[in-house]
Parts: C-alpha cells; sequence; structure tokens
C-alpha cells in the first residue's frame, strides 16, 4: 500500500523552530526505558490518527483482497480509482475465476505488473472458491495458501475486514518508520513484523502500522521529513533527521 489516504487525521500543535538534533535526544539504555519510549510513541500516534481506517475502498473481504493485491508497487489512490470499474465489470469472486486473464491485465493495466497481478487475482479467486467456498479464510495458515497473499497482504485483510491480529503489516513506510524510530535495525519486512510483534501490545497490532504508514505519508516522509512539526520529534534520534524548519 502506498500514496495518499482518506483517514481522518486529529492535528496536534506542532513544535516551534527547528527539529531537535538526534545526539540532544535522550537515548534508552535499559528494556524498561525502550518500553517507556514506545508507550510514548503510541500516545502520540493515538492522538495524531486516532481510530485508523484502511485506505482501501471495499464492500467486503474479497474486495479488499483484490485491492490489496493491486496495491503492490501502486498507490491507494490509484487503486481506489480502478476499482469501482473492475468490481462492477467483474462484480463476483466467481468473475475474477473465469476472466481472461489478457483482458483483465488490460483492465488493471495503470496499476503497474499488470500481468502477474492478472494472474494473482484470477488464482485467489479459484482457490478461494476451491478450497473455502468462496469465502476468504480468517487465518494466516489458510490466506498463505493463497496466490498474491503474501504476510503484508493477509495482515490487511485479516486486521482490517475481520479485525484478526494474526500480525503487523509491514510495507514502505512501516519498514522506514520502524527503522527510524528505532523500534527494529532489521530491513527485511519479515524480519521487522517479527520485532514489532515482540514489543507491541497484541491490541495495537492492526492499528499501530496504519498509524505509521498515515504519519509516513503526513510528515515522516522519505526525503526531507517534516521533523520540526513532528510531535515525535523530542524522542526521535534518527540520524536522518531534518533539522531545518
Amino acid at each position: 500500500m502506498a500514496g495518499n489516504d482518506n483517514n481522518s487525521v486529529t492535528k496536534t500543535p506542532a513544535p516551534q523552530g527547528k527539529a531537535t538534533p538526534p545526539k540532544l535526544v535522550p537515548r534508552p539504555k535499559t528494556a524498561a526505558d525502550r518500553a517507556a519510549r514506545l508507550k510514548k510513541i503510541i500516545h502520540l500516534l493515538d492522538r495524531m490518527y486516532p481510530a485508523p481506517r484502511t485506505p482501501l475502498t471495499h464492500r467486503d473481504a474479497w474486495e479488499l483482497l483484490a485491492a490489496t493485491i493491486l496495491s503492490a508497487q501502486c498507490t491507494d489512490k490509484r487503486v481506489n480509482e480502478v476499482t469501482p470499474g473492475l468490481f462492477r465489470k467483474y462484480p463476483t469472486i466467481t468473475d475474477f475465476a473465469n476472466a481472461n486473464p489478457a483482458e483483465l491485465g488490460q483492465d488493471i493495466r495503470s496499476t503497474g505488473f499488470f500481468n502477474n497481478k492478472s494472474k494473482s487475482l484470477i488464482g485467489a479467486a479459484r482457490k478461494i472458491l476451491a478450497d473455502f467456498k468462496g469465502q476468504v479464510p480468517q487465518t494466516m495458515e489458510e490466506m498463505l495458501t493463497i496466490p498474491g497473499a503474501a504476510r503484508k497482504t493477509s495482515n490487511v485483510v485479516l486486521g482490517a475486514f475481520y479485525g484478526i491480529p494474526a500480525g503487523v503489516v509491514v510495507d514502505t513506510h512501516v519498514q522506514r518508520l520502524a527503522q527510524r524510530l528505532d523500534l527494529s535495525k532489521q530491513t527485511d519486512p519479515v524480519k521487522i513484523e517479527q520485532d514489532l510483534i515482540k514489543i507491541l501490545p497484541k491490541e495495537k497490532w492492526i492499528d499501530f502500522p496504519l498509524q505509521l504508514i498515515f504519519h509516513g505519508r503526513a510528515l515522516c516522509v522519505a526525503r526531507k521529513p517534516r521533523c520540526a512539526e513532528c510531535p515525535i520529534d523530542p524522542i526521535c534520534y534518527a540520524k536522518d533527521k531534518n533539522l531545518s524548519g
């Protein structure tokens, strides 16, 4: 998932002046210090992005799964522009299962990697019809047997639609912010997810990554993050902080 979102954001008064230089930010020295810092980060994100919702438009679990497959290397905004017409043309999971791969590929061309995504959508629909009676499953083990549904996609559907905290979504924003906020030193998404699972309360597994995604789009962007406006600035010692006002 990438790009713009429609999630409502509660504005928190921005710090005045410039961002705090990393060397002036106290670093946690003990496990208790790290836990206390994480608690502050969670509190600040809860204030900025309360009750976050997935920005992918959907009406049921299948539509969310299809939209999440399309969102790979594509903005959510673009996916939301494509899916209304797509779901009108293919209104049921059976319609996707019986779709012509080349024609479906053209229908989703603007999302990128359309040939692979077409195969994944058709394969996913056929798998769900054959093995799960047409219903998107509700366990990680079953989700991972579906074409196009790796851990990130599975976590999106299980968390956002079913409310099941099976794991933590790790997209490019979560990966970047987990490293910047010193919540993980890993670069592999699976290992980052394992780190976040270890330190986050289970009741935050669904909301926390969504909040990181929205924060990664609003302030903690990849280049020239808006650190001076960020309420997390006083406890952030990322090496690539943007110190300008």
